[in-house]
């Protein structure tokens, strides 16, 4: 089983708000996740960020993979550079 870091996306139409979830690689954008590790609230103005990085760290250290997205809001959170 490939595990992957990606956005779920909720909210309404147009008003976008993703959860940062820990994935099998298979499962559907919206389905099934093993667990919610942030928050991102991109239409608010600074975009908002909520992460457990320690849950992050560890998913990573298990082999997890970063989807594009998830990794660029971490470079800018300033996470990425103390997980690697």
């Amino acid at each position: 089983m490939a595990v992957k870091i990606r956005l779920a996306r909720h909210g309404a139409k147009k008003r976008p708000y993703y959860r940062i979830v820990v994935t099998d690689s298979e499962s559907p954008r919206d389905g099934r996740f093993i667990e919610a590790v942030g928050t991102y609230a991109p239409l608010e103005d600074p975009a908002a960020v909520s992460l457990k990085t320690e849950r992050v760290k560890y998913w990573i250290d298990q082999g997890a993979k970063l989807s594009d997205t998830v990794r660029n809001v971490l470079k800018k959170e300033g996470v990425f550079g103390t997980l690697a």
